[in-house]
């Protein structure tokens, strides 16, 4: 048995494609009649794709009677066979043999997007050792190794550059276009391609903890066989082989005709059925692949076909997750705007608080002039930054400092209306005096509003459930068009908001990015975590990822799901009503088993091409 199934597994794409080439030829002389062979070259595709078709209903019913299409298919060739109908089971065998051709193609092209992630997998990394510089497997790479990557190779691992500058193409893992400039102090991810100078890194994170590893397991964790409709097609299945095999031997008994028997069989066989489901799946996980979802589960998209409430995280969600500079207010007539900015971002030009580096960062971003050079610095825990910047004493950080170092600051400095919009307030004072302050906030990613619009548009509510403050919630749902927000939440207020509303028959997808969301997005009937700013947590609780962490396709995705279910349909209410309407024509002799294998078989393509169909599917906007 397992010689059998060693030969069953030989050759794949490449195989069927020989062996189907060959029948073909094989039947078309048969066909023309003319032949020097002493037997019907009908019997080459018998062997060629008929045998195969039996040895694997002979397995399937030995090792696990397991009664499926293929049990149809080799009674029918053996009737067809001891009935001297040699073409008819030849053409019924290569015709098979098309459908899973045309099947293993439609899957191989799903996948092809997705897969191309496994060849970008580097193969060496540059190991620095001392002054010594070796080329070693990137496997061997450890947390801690400072390596050297060269232009124009390929990151090994995950890691923070530690010296040099350089531009790196990160289109693999988010989908950006433009290379992005890189230096000292920032991250970079394996699977990338460093561009111009070369540059030394620090390994953070490698082996099967790399982003691009990461990217491969949710690769191969996409399975179209776990969805549950797929399950009931092959429950069908079984019950048409049965009702097939009864209407055969009650053909026989009334017309006492076995061809009519055989025709029955042949026209009978649930390929169609059988195929309706799994093709149209991976179709539509192709689809998905190529506007940057990745699909973990099988049945994903099932259920998010059914999904009737959409529940947004803020942070990194619905907004880039990084904090900006929104404004620079001074109270000093003397001191401006542009140079208290300046004050500030000298003042943080060493501090490792994530508020500070974002003053710096914006500064950069805004101003063509460096920030002022630092004399002294001192990092005061949970208040601030104290330093002397361009021969001034400067004071960076909450209310609390500034009391502390006794500045006192007026009441209705402007500060009030930014902290009510949920923006965090960065005080300063210079000279011992209060001059002014700067508001940072999260931004509204640029597509988040007509987003919205979209998903309520395709018949979904979408909601906000974020931990902020409700001053802050109700500002972005304000700017948003949220009518649902749900503030102030932890981790398990968004667990029962979920489980409230899924008790109440209304199905709920959560799409988040933090390790806080993973409860949610585990709990949710689907999950979408966003692949490239979320943790690692959160991806591994989603059912999809979001590679390029570009919602503007989140309303495709919920539309390529339904458009799914109803291929699906289509494609099951279709096989099922032309495999009764073959049998009808069977019954009464209008076929004869060579037509009814044309039948049945053109039913079987007609199938694979309409899921084929929603490779491409997108909605055309009005």
């Amino acid at each position: 048995m397992k010689t059998l199934e060693r030969w069953l597994e030989w050759g794949g794409t490449k195989k069927d494609i020989t062996l189907l080439a060959l029948s073909a030829a094989a039947l078309v002389v048969s066909l023309a009649g003319r032949t020097l062979l002493p037997f019907d070259p009908a019997w080459i595709a018998v062997v060629l794709c008929g045998v195969p078709i039996v040895l694997e209903a002979v397995i399937g019913l030995v090792t696990a009677f397991d009664i499926k299409a293929d049990v149809l298919v080799s009674i029918a060739l053996i009737a067809s066979v001891a009935t001297g109908e040699i073409f008819a089971a030849g053409e019924v065998a290569a015709i098979m043999q098309l459908g899973g051709l045309l099947e293993d193609l439609t899957v191989a092209r799903a996948r092809a997007g997705i897969e191309r992630l496994v060849h970008l997998t580097p193969r060496t990394a540059r190991v620095l050792r001392g002054t010594e510089e070796r080329v070693v497997p990137a496997e061997e790479v450890q947390v801690g190794d400072l390596l050297r990557v060269l232009p124009g190779e390929t990151v090994p691992v995950d890691g923070v550059i530690t010296a040099g500058e350089t531009s790196v193409n990160q289109a693999v893992m988010t989908g950006e276009s433009l290379p992005v400039d890189k230096g000292a102090g920032d991250e970079v991810s394996s699977g990338t391609v460093n561009q111009f100078g070369a540059f030394e890194m620090r390994a953070t994170k490698v082996g099967e903890d790399s982003s691009i590893q990461r990217m491969i397991r949710l690769v191969q964790s996409a399975d179209a066989g776990k969805a549950k409709i797929v399950g009931l097609a092959d429950r069908w299945a079984t019950w048409v082989v049965v009702i097939a095999l009864a209407a055969a031997v009650i053909s026989y008994f009334v017309t006492h005709e076995i061809i009519r028997s055989v025709t029955v069989l042949v026209v009978f066989c649930p390929c169609a059925l059988v195929l309706a489901t799994p093709t149209a799946i991976m179709a539509a996980i192709g689809n998905a692949t190529k506007h940057g979802f990745l699909v973990r589960e099988g049945d994903a998209l099932e259920r998010l076909a059914g999904v009737r409430k959409i529940a947004f995280d803020k942070t990194g969600t619905l907004t880039y997750g990084v904090p900006q500079v929104a404004a620079v207010m001074s109270l000093l007539p003397e001191v401006p705007e542009s140079a208290l900015y300046g004050y500030a971002a000298g003042a943080e030009l060493r501090s490792e608080h994530p508020l500070g580096k974002a003053i710096v960062r914006c500064f950069r971003q805004q101003s063509q002039e460096a920030p002022p050079a630092v004399e002294q610095f001192q990092m005061l825990p949970g208040r601030g930054v104290s330093a002397r910047a361009a021969g001034r004493q400067i004071l960076a950080g909450n209310l609390e400092l500034m009391r502390e170092q006794g500045v006192d600051f007026p009441q209705s400095c402007g500060a009030e209306r930014y902290l009510a919009e949920g923006c965090t307030v960065v005080y300063l004072a210079v000279d011992g005096r209060a001059a002014g302050f700067l508001a940072l906030s999260d931004t509204i990613r640029s597509d988040a509003a007509e987003v919205i619009a979209a998903i309520r548009s395709a018949g979904a509510a979408p909601v906000l459930l974020t931990g902020d403050h409700d001053n802050a919630a109700q500002h972005i749902a304000g700017q948003l068009g949220l009518a649902e927000v749900h503030s102030s939440c932890l981790p398990e207020d968004k667990l029962r908001y979920i489980d409230a509303s899924q008790r109440q028959g209304e199905q709920v997808c959560m799409i988040g990015d933090g390790i806080n969301d993973a409860p949610a997005l585990k709990k949710a009937h689907v999950g979408i975590a966003m692949g490239g700013v979320g943790s690692d947590i959160a991806v591994d609780a989603a059912d999809i990822a979001l590679v390029n962490d570009d919602i503007q396709e989140l309303p495709h995705l919920l539309r390529l799901a339904r458009r799914m279910m109803v291929t699906i349909k289509c494609n099951m209410t279709f096989s099922m009503a032309l495999n009764f309407l073959a049998i009808i024509l069977a019954l009464r002799g209008n076929l004869d088993p060579v037509v009814g294998a044309l039948v049945h078989n053109a039913g079987s393509v007609f199938v694979i091409i309409n899921s084929a169909l929603l490779l491409k599917w997108r909605k055309k906007k009005r």
